[in-house]
């Protein structure tokens, strides 16, 4: 059974992301006020250039640390280019600087409205919550790794981990816990294939729930796509009667959530920069 892929989404989504990055050889650069006020105005101003929205900003003499928010087609290590590219020379060039202003490599973490520990519970409870649990026989999948996949990039520390929820279409009663497992199971081949990492999925009757974990090379948006439009292929291949008893031309809704989790809510990791020390 042939199933049209997707090719866009459209998206309700909060990502949300601290960035930390040093001078060149760990110099001294922002020491003064006025050092202070003009690399921060650059940064604003570079962020706003390429539709990054820098949400909190704080400038110490040897780092800068804030938090910026993203598009889901865009990012971190093409916003982190980015603006290091354009602020070392702009600032290089206002105060005679030889560059580079910035040392190679960059830290990124994830963070979110609630901390990820809350929402690896509230995935674990999903049968509860939707009044599947005291069935003989629940329609739901659950899935939790043992062992993380680790992930790496050149130059960079990062922990980007994302919650991820996907509708069916017309949100239909399609997934059982046979197919759930079977999905999961190939989900996990295409995680490793394209370089992302799926640390816990729960498959109910009409939506799903994901955590995953990307480098800063893949956007979420690219990590979607991949995962509905592989998950249609396995459906429609292996499960197709699902799709034609539910009357539904599409496995999913051409949309998808998307939000950023971490060890630090936005709202802490915000009073965090703002504090003087």
């Amino acid at each position: 059974m042939f199933l049209q892929p997707l090719t866009s989404l459209s998206w309700a989504y909060q990502l949300h992301y601290y960035l930390c990055f040093r001078t060149y050889l760990r110099r001294t650069l922002f020491a003064g006020t006025e050092s202070a006020d003009v690399i921060s105005s650059l940064l604003q101003e570079i962020c706003g250039r390429h539709e990054y929205s820098l949400l909190k900003l704080r400038v110490y003499p040897e780092d800068i640390r804030c938090l910026i928010s993203l598009r889901p087609d865009q990012d971190i290590a093409t916003a982190i280019k980015t603006v290091k590219a354009n602020s070392s020379r702009e600032y290089a060039s206002v105060n005679s600087l030889s560059p580079p202003v910035w040392a190679r490599g960059y830290l990124a973490q994830s963070v979110g409205k609630v901390r990820i520990g809350p929402v690896r519970l509230y995935l674990q409870l999903q049968a509860e919550h939707h009044g599947y649990a005291r069935r003989i026989l629940p329609p739901v999948f659950r899935y939790r790794t043992a062992k993380p996949v680790p992930l790496g990039a050149a130059h960079s520390s990062f922990d980007l981990n994302h919650h991820l929820v996907l509708l069916t279409d017309r949100r239909a009663s399609i997934f059982g816990s046979q197919s759930g497992e079977g999905l999961c199971e190939y989900w996990l081949r295409v995680a490793a294939k394209h370089g992302f990492a799926i640390d816990q999925v729960t498959v109910l009757p009409d939506h799903v729930h994901l955590l995953l974990r990307i480098p800063p090379k893949l956007t979420i948006h690219e990590c979607t796509l991949s995962l509905m439009n592989n998950a249609q292929h396995f459906i429609g291949r292996h499960f197709p009667d699902a799709l034609i008893q539910a009357k539904v031309e599409q496995l999913w809704r051409p949309s998808a959530f998307a939000g950023t989790r971490g060890k630090m809510t936005t709202a802490l990791l915000k009073q965090f920069l703002s504090t003087r020390e």
